[in-house]
């Protein structure tokens, strides 16, 4: 982004005590795209909107923010045509015309501008039927399951830990709240309770595998009864070796 006057995170400082008459005129110099750019609270969203953006700015060789006003749809798609003859992938130019659509979105929100030139030009296809997570093969995750060693307390748990990523699926998160209580019978089959991102639960068939690998742990650990035990933790371990 080019530089800018004020923005509210530059002001920050001045809204932790009573605002001025200098403090509020300033704040009304703050142009409509520093106010949208400061509103990115992802620190990985801000980083790479600011180089789409700033990618943006010197094709069109836009100096000042008051300079947003004067792009038409026919800069937005020269812009894309110099990124398709880059030979840039077209996730990546998805993302850069995200990134301005969204910038020109807001500038029209607040009136600053009257149309999103972005808004209706075409956007490479992504395949969205294959995954951007390598996958493992039978033979792969076999050999990372049986990886552990199973005469070793952390052995067992890291057999436990891996069974249920491997079989079920689960983000890191999930699997670190996960607790005794949650492996529980639902019409006769045992399931776990998973706490997913807001606060919501889904329930998950154990896999027979699984099941028994977080047995083996818990009675060796020792706190299988415990219902608000974790599953399978370091603290759980260094709870039993103490």
């Amino acid at each position: 982004m080019p530089d800018l006057p004020a923005t509210p995170r530059n002001l920050a400082g001045t809204l932790d005590r009573p605002l001025t008459a200098a403090g509020f005129h300033q704040l009304a110099a703050v142009p409509a795209e520093a106010v949208w750019f400061a509103n990115l609270d992802n620190p990985r969203t801000r980083r790479a909107y600011q180089t789409d953006l700033r990618d943006f700015m010197d094709f069109a060789e836009i100096r000042q923010p008051d300079e947003f006003r004067l792009v038409t749809r026919a800069h937005v798609l020269a812009w894309r045509k110099v990124l398709e003859a880059r030979a840039l992938s077209g996730a990546t130019i998805r993302r850069k015309l995200a990134a301005l659509s969204s910038l020109f979105e807001y500038l029209c929100e607040k009136n600053a501008v009257d149309f999103n030139p972005v808004r209706g030009a075409k956007r490479p296809k992504v395949d969205s039927n294959e995954g951007r997570t390598p996958a493992l093969g039978d033979h792969q995750a076999r050999a990372l399951l049986d990886a552990p060693d199973p005469a070793t307390l952390k052995g067992k748990r890291d057999r436990a830990l891996l069974s249920v990523l491997l079989y079920h699926g689960l983000r890191r998160e999930e699997l670190c709240k996960l607790t005794v209580r949650d492996i529980h019978a639902r019409r006769g089959v045992l399931h776990l309770r998973v706490h997913g991102k807001g606060n919501k639960l889904r329930y998950l068939p154990l896999h027979a595998g699984s099941a028994g690998r977080i047995h083996a742990y818990l009675e060796a650990a020792g706190h299988g009864k415990s219902p608000d035990a974790p599953s399978s933790s370091r603290r759980a371990e260094r709870r039993t070796q103490a």
